[in-house]
């Protein structure tokens, strides 16, 4: 099992340098967006924000507020530097495996699924702060292989695999309707609305 405070140390240490290493499809990431419900007046929430990288897509869609939440003190102090004056921004450093942080209309973890220890509890907990009809998704900005390459290096002791999209779209089944799966050279993505009441 992944260890919480090994990922701390290690994202810890990448902070500074991270937006510097920062590549972005904006193709990929706009069809991420539009995919997981990111539009004007939403409220959204996006976990394992880092340094805050996608905070300025939401705003620029017109979202009601971004609530963003990283483990990573160092992340989130970088992107609280970043956002301080935006009142449509609220950073915060927890953990999202389980940690309440409001009710939203989208919930997005882009780029950091095969991080997190515990899918299950994490999605249980998610699928918690959603509105009735609210989406949650799971994406990443390129292809299963070459995110499965990049964390067998020196994140291999931070990070699962990242599995099948099936398999992932059968793992989160019980908490919200699976209704996008898409895994291919360019992009993954898995996502699913909680069951109106």
């Amino acid at each position: 099992m992944i260890d919480t405070r090994d990922v701390i140390e290690f994202f810890d240490r990448l902070a500074p340098t991270w937006d510097a290493g920062m590549v972005r499809n904006e193709p990929v990431i706009a069809r991420i967006l539009d995919m997981a419900g990111v539009a004007p007046g939403v409220k959204a929430l996006d976990v394992a924000t880092g340094t805050g990288v996608l905070i300025p897509d939401y705003l620029s869609r017109g979202v009601e507020h971004v609530t963003a939440v990283d483990i990573s003190p160092r992340m989130v102090e970088i992107a609280q530097s970043k956002f301080a004056r935006d009142h449509q921004v609220t950073i915060l450093c927890a953990d999202a495996q389980e940690t309440a942080f409001g009710v939203f209309d989208c919930i997005l973890i882009y780029n950091a699924f095969p991080h997190f220890s515990e899918p299950e509890k994490l999605f249980k907990n998610l699928s918690r702060q959603l509105k009735p009809g609210g989406r949650l998704t799971v994406a990443h900005g390129m292809s299963r292989a070459r995110i499965n390459d990049h964390h067998r290096g020196g994140a291999s002791h931070v990070s699962y695999g990242l599995m099948p999209a099936e398999d992932l779209a059968a793992l989160m089944a019980p908490f919200v309707a699976v209704d996008q799966v898409l895994s291919d050279d360019s992009m993954y993505l898995v996502s699913g609305t909680l069951s109106r009441l």
